[in-house]
């Protein structure tokens, strides 16, 4: 079929390649190979100074990025192919700013990444989307380290049914494991991955198993049946506001869960756990992310003279997981809605999903026991920018097509994540996405005579008291104004 669906219009359509390398030479030579297509490429644009005036098979190369729109208007150009796969989510934004200036329709080649997952660029010229704005360079991954403690292996993930949990199964079973066993308490999101791994991976054994990491004695039983050699705890509250009126229940999980996950690893004899945490967890102001830096304590107190190698892998924000703000603001731009935004100064880091389960698994072999792995983020963005991309992406106009409103911050969220504030602390790894932060220091006997107290205030649900005595855990966490009303509009903001 090739990368240029057929149209069935006589006229041919005067078409404009951004990049005049490689993939712009696919496009190129695609469209002459059928000449039933309703394309005409006019010229390329590059900003490589050796391409300028040089033609390719032909046509040549117009000018550069900056002056598309020129270009546009003078060659009568009725639609822009960006061919640059290996642009960064800046470069691509360059572009498509440069585009909708120009005011025709766009289309481009998606990253190395998802060519690379299609095994070909065939059937791949798509919309613009989200994820071509925010693209980092591809993910250099040291293959046999990940192999050595992957392929052929029984592989453990708890919240396989969320959305890093689901992206790690899919990264993993690239590596060819024994076994995959997904976990989660959530059947009909279980049911949902399992069917997709299953027939993506027909030749692996994936097991789904229906379970909650409270239960202990379910925990243990799973260890002793599957005996797996690595564990990857994902599951996890994570919805910063939602935790914040019901406290217990996230200290339960993400607390004792996680507690429940660690020593029957040990236990068990599980050769290599990872623990993915949050940059929330850094001085926190919130109970999701002060549940998150004590369960960082259980795993760093585990990985003292312990045969199972233990560490932590922090990150930020994934984009489009479930509850982020990107499907918020998909659905209010498709109701036409206006976009509700809590603040015009907040910032969040981003990673995609595949970017950030990749980098996971990569850290997972980085690991000697112990360490606590920071994911590089790139730069903080605007929610104010992503919502004006997002509309701008859908054909829209903010402010004229889409109002955006501000309605105030929700309970427990902040400004901006510190990741920034801690950035000159943390250490090169063997990885360059991946950082080393400071060690933590972790008093086991004070630590568990907390937890035992903690244990009995979540028994009995008394908020108060649990705050309390996290805030004795976690000395660096600032408490948040508790007991707003759910009805709040804010909680539909981001």
């Amino acid at each position: 079929m090739g990368i240029i669906k057929k149209n069935l219009r006589k006229k041919k359509i005067a078409v404009l390649v951004v990049g005049a390398g490689a993939a712009g030479n696919l496009v190129l030579d695609e469209i002459k190979r059928h000449g039933s297509l309703n394309y005409k490429i006019i010229g390329f644009v590059d900003d490589d100074p050796k391409k300028q005036n040089k033609c390719i098979n032909g046509i040549c190369v117009l000018g550069k990025i900056q002056q598309i729109p020129k270009i546009v208007k003078a060659n009568k150009i009725k639609e822009i192919i960006i061919a640059i796969p290996s642009a960064s989510g800046m470069q691509n934004k360059r572009i498509v700013n440069k585009c909708e200036e120009a005011k025709v329709t766009f289309r481009i080649i998606p990253g190395i990444y998802e060519m690379l997952k299609h095994d070909t660029a065939a059937g791949l010229l798509r919309e613009v989307e989200l994820e071509d704005l925010i693209r980092r360079k591809p993910i250099d991954f040291d293959s046999e380290s990940i192999k050595s403690y992957i392929t052929n292996k029984t592989i453990f993930v708890s919240g396989a049914g969320g959305s890093i949990g689901r992206e790690l199964c899919l990264q993993i079973l690239k590596f060819y494991p024994r076994k995959l066993i997904l976990f989660d308490h959530e059947e009909n999101s279980l049911n949902d991955v399992f069917s997709e791994l299953r027939n993506s991976f027909s030749n692996i054994d994936v097991v789904p198993i229906v379970g909650n990491i409270c239960e202990r004695n379910k925990i243990k039983r799973l260890f002793v049946q599957f005996k797996p050699d690595v564990v990857f705890h994902s599951a996890a509250y994570k919805h910063v506001p939602m935790m914040e009126f019901n406290v217990a229940e996230c200290i339960k999980n993400n607390v004792f869960g996680t507690l429940n996950m660690v020593e029957e690893a040990r236990a068990g004899n599980v050769k290599r756990f990872v623990f993915i945490s949050s940059d929330k967890a850094l001085k926190p102001a919130s109970i999701m992310g002060a549940s998150k830096n004590i369960g960082e304590m259980i795993v760093k107190d585990a990985s003292r003279n312990s045969r199972t190698n233990f560490s932590i892998v922090r990150f930020g924000n994934v984009l489009i997981s479930r509850g982020s703000v990107v499907p918020l603001f998909v659905k209010q731009i498709k109701e036409r809605q206006a976009i509700t935004i809590t603040h015009r100064k907040m910032t969040r880091y981003f990673m995609t999903l595949p970017e950030a389960a990749q980098l996971v698994i990569q850290a997972g072999a980085l690991s000697k026991g112990g360490e606590i792995f920071v994911l590089d983020m790139g730069k903080p963005i605007k929610i104010i920018d992503l919502a004006k991309d997002m509309i701008r992406l859908s054909g829209l106009r903010p402010y004229k097509d889409i109002p955006i409103v501000y309605v105030g911050m929700r309970p427990g969220e902040r400004l901006n994540e510190p990741h920034f504030e801690f950035s000159k602390k943390l250490q090169p790894s063997d990885h360059e996405r991946i950082l080393l932060a400071a060690p933590i220091l972790v008093n086991h006997k004070r630590l568990f005579s907390s937890l035992g107290k903690l244990r009995t205030l979540v028994f009995f649900e008394d908020k108060n008291k649990i705050v309390k005595e996290i805030k004795k855990i976690v000395p660096s966490f600032k408490e948040a104004s508790y007991g707003r009303k759910t009805s709040d509009s804010r909680w539909q903001a981001s």
